[in-house]
């Protein structure tokens, strides 16, 4: 564990929601340098798949995140739909899902430094409602004593359609990881907590995008596609931006999450749900 002459006592972490297209990364563009400033946010992780034209990620694309603040970017099953990521999997601070295996190109885990607190990011992907991939658990659970040498601040991204399958990694990681945080579904739900008084965790952080849209995409579009049953075009929403996400507290030297609480940064306003606070510390 690296510490400045440990001054900092806590590390405040923003979990950003699936960027869609081009209207949620040049949203986050605009307003979260001055949210992060605001709320003295040291780490920012944005999970990123449908960043570029809605599926995948690109060199170009990813720059405005990383300029914007964004620390580590998280990823899913999309994170192959652009050929161009291959050209910066390696290089940029960027996570597949670990349980691709090891054959695949890329990462499923990182270690990134800011100001002088060491994090280690990992990407899991779900298995049910999914393609077939490793378990995510033993992935996991095999990685954990190399990160634990490190560093103690552990934040799980889990890319997974099914809620039971991402509460039951909570539950399995409880007391081990900071955060266990979940994607994928572009909807924020409503059940944040701290599990064995040292884990935080969100079933989905939701989206940033448009949230005047089907996940993101024309309302249109996706109607059609139900009504006909044909081939239709999914176009990138541009209305009621919304960037949403968690803001997780975390000591560094015991890596125990203080609190979570929803955000979600609109136009005009920021919402904050109240802090789910581990009353016992």
């Amino acid at each position: 564990m690296n510490m400045q002459n440990n001054q900092e006592t806590t590390v405040r972490v923003l979990l950003l929601g699936d960027v869609v297209g081009d209207a949620g990364r040049e949203f986050i563009r605009k307003k979260l340098p001055g949210f992060a400033a605001q709320e003295r946010i040291q780490f920012v992780i944005a999970n990123a798949e449908n960043i570029a034209g809605g599926s995948g990620i690109t060199p170009k694309t990813v720059e405005v995140l990383f300029d914007a603040g964004v620390s580590v970017v998280t990823s899913g099953d999309h994170i192959w739909k652009k050929k161009e990521v291959l050209d910066i999997i390696e290089s940029h601070s960027i996570v597949r899902p670990l349980n691709y295996g090891e054959e695949c190109p890329g990462r499923g885990y990182l270690f990134k430094e800011k100001n002088g607190i060491e994090i280690a990011v990992v990407n899991l992907i779900g298995r049910v409602f999914m393609q077939p991939v490793d378990c995510p658990f033993k992935a996991v659970r095999a990685l954990l004593p190399e990160l634990l040498k490190r560093t103690k601040v552990i934040v799980v991204d889990i890319h997974a359609e099914a809620t039971s399958e991402k509460l039951a990694l909570g539950y399995f990681l409880a007391g081990k990881v900071s955060a266990v945080i979940g994607t994928h579904t572009h909807i924020p739900t409503a059940d944040e907590r701290l599990i064995a008084a040292h884990t935080a965790y969100i079933t989905d952080a939701g989206m940033c995008g448009a949230f005047d849209s089907i996940l993101g995409r024309v309302k249109e579009n996706v109607i059609e596609r139900f009504v006909t049953n044909m081939t239709v075009r999914f176009n990138i929403a541009d209305k009621d931006l919304r960037i949403q996400g968690v803001l997780v507290e975390i000591e560094p030297l015991s890596g125990t999450a203080l609190s979570i609480r929803r955000v979600e940064l609109r136009e005009d306003s920021e919402m904050m749900g109240p802090a789910i606070v581990n009353a016992g510390r």
